[in-house]
């Protein structure tokens, strides 16, 4: 897959030349999963005049393959289980719970970080817009849908720059809308590759755009 985006931002735009076009009867509020979902979601915050906010979502962590993942936790306490892969690698349900256990703790020093950032807006009764980097086996943005969900959103969109083909599949019948302008159905699939620069975005730079997107959010016309 060649690289489709220079950046996030650049991506972000993208995704609001898809959106803008829609006839907002209200003030959207976009959810972006950090760190690397807050670059692209503000972009297109500005061009939706938008209320934003975070939704912490973290992995669940293989014990003996920590870069790979069986499920997901949010910062609203959801927890999604990729059970077929808990199956065939025959994960007990001790180790599990320790993992979750381990999994909240990180959230909770992510939302000590973040201190006063994080969960100013309720979903209920919004339109919700849901924003990471991209979509790889899906399960983090399927935690974060149930999470939304639980607190009665008006309706729910999901707006990626890319993903695999496979989480597009999960993760298409569980929301209203879906956009995503660039969809891999190749065999190995990386988020990375769809950027020509791409970087761990650091806690520093989620905290520093959101409070300068808060502090001069524009106001909507009309």
């Amino acid at each position: 897959m060649n690289a489709q985006y220079l950046d996030r931002m650049a991506a972000g735009k993208v995704l609001g030349e898809n959106l803008k076009a829609k006839n907002w009867q209200e003030v959207p509020l976009i959810l972006a999963i950090p760190n690397g979902g807050l670059a692209v979601a503000l972009p297109l915050a500005k061009m939706l005049h938008a209320d934003l906010d975070l939704l912490i979502v973290r992995k669940l962590q293989i014990p003996f393959n920590p870069e790979a993942g069986f499920g997901a936790l949010t910062s609203l306490g959801t927890v999604i289980l990729n059970q077929p892969l808990v199956n065939r690698i025959g994960l007990q349900d001790a180790e599990i719970q320790q993992v979750i256990y381990r999994t909240k703790t990180q959230i909770d020093d992510r939302k000590k970080v973040y201190k006063g950032l994080v969960g100013l807006f309720s979903p209920k009764s919004r339109v919700v817009i849901l924003v990471d980097d991209g979509l790889a086996s899906g399960y983090t943005m399927l935690a974060a849908i149930d999470s939304v969900r639980q607190l009665s959103p008006k309706r729910m969109i999901v707006a990626v720059p890319t993903a695999s083909a496979s989480a597009i599949s999960k993760v298409r019948e569980q929301v209203d809308e879906l956009i995503c302008p660039q969809v891999d159905d190749g065999v190995v699939f990386a988020v990375a590759d769809a950027y020509e620069k791409w970087y761990d975005v650091p806690d520093e730079e989620v905290i520093m755009l959101l409070r300068e997107y808060r502090k001069a959010k524009p106001k909507r016309k009309g």
